[in-house]
């Protein structure tokens, strides 16, 4: 397996394989590249038998991941939109086939939530944190998929009211399996993939599989596509994506 432009860095042990998001000047915010990026490494791996487990985390100490990259999706940077890009991301995590492991080392934003949310174990850093800006932006972020990990009264706090929450609260709600010092979480997610990796990967995969039966909707997820398909480029939403991108940019 290869790193692609060093957006995403590749590294395996035995039949476990990381993969770190290497935008630290944007805190790995998805562009188009590096959700293409991301969504080919997270192929790569589930098209090879070989690989057992897979880790996914951010370079650096400041950030997981901050979401979509909001320069690139207003267009002030000139670079086209990364709507497409995302959903090939968060379609490639979706089916990935093996465990995946989100190791959250810091802002974990948006989109960026929503691929640790399409992980199956969540583990993160004391000083991560986390946010689900959707409503504010005017679109639907982890509404099908979060509920499985808090309930459905938690998801909805989360969701409506976009709030920021630490590391703590996220484990207190059931979104996290453990929370470690930062020095201590890539170590711990190692350890874990390496023994998961160490059973047999044919009754991994079809636990994860029923797993997902019994948790997971498609009707929801599909119930979530189509309504972002509306309200993406509404005048509402184009606005409200305009005045957010202003405060956290300046642009």
């Amino acid at each position: 397996m290869t790193a692609d432009s060093n957006l995403v860095i590749e590294e395996r042990r035995g039949n476990a394989v990381l993969l770190t998001l290497n935008r630290p000047e944007r805190h790995h915010a998805l562009n188009q590249a590096l959700s293409d990026a991301l969504a080919g490494a997270i192929t790569r791996a589930s098209n090879d038998d070989s690989v057992a487990c897979l880790v996914i985390t951010g370079s650096g100490e400041k950030a997981f991941c901050a979401g979509a990259d909001m320069v690139e999706m207003s267009g002030a940077g000139g670079e086209g939109s990364t709507a497409s890009g995302a959903s090939r991301l968060y379609a490639a995590i979706d089916s990935a086939p093996m465990p995946v492991i989100a190791a959250i080392n810091g802002y974990c934003f948006g989109g960026g939530a929503r691929l640790a949310i399409g992980c199956d174990i969540r583990l993160a850093a004391e000083q991560a944190s986390f946010r689900l800006p959707g409503s504010e932006y005017g679109l639907v972020v982890a509404a099908a998929t979060l509920p499985r990990l808090v309930g459905a009264e938690r998801a909805k706090d989360l969701i409506f009211t976009a709030r920021r929450f630490t590391a703590a609260e996220a484990f207190s709600y059931g979104l996290l399996s453990a929370v470690y010092p930062q020095a201590e979480l890539l170590p711990a997610a190692w350890a874990m993939a390496e023994t998961i990796a160490s059973h047999s990967p044919g009754a991994v995969r079809a636990a994860k599989q029923v797993i997902d039966a019994a948790t997971l909707s498609d009707e929801a997820r599909q119930l979530e596509d189509e309504a972002n398909r509306r309200l993406r480029g509404s005048d509402e939403q184009v606005a409200r994506f305009r005045d957010a991108t202003r405060r956290v940019t300046g642009r």
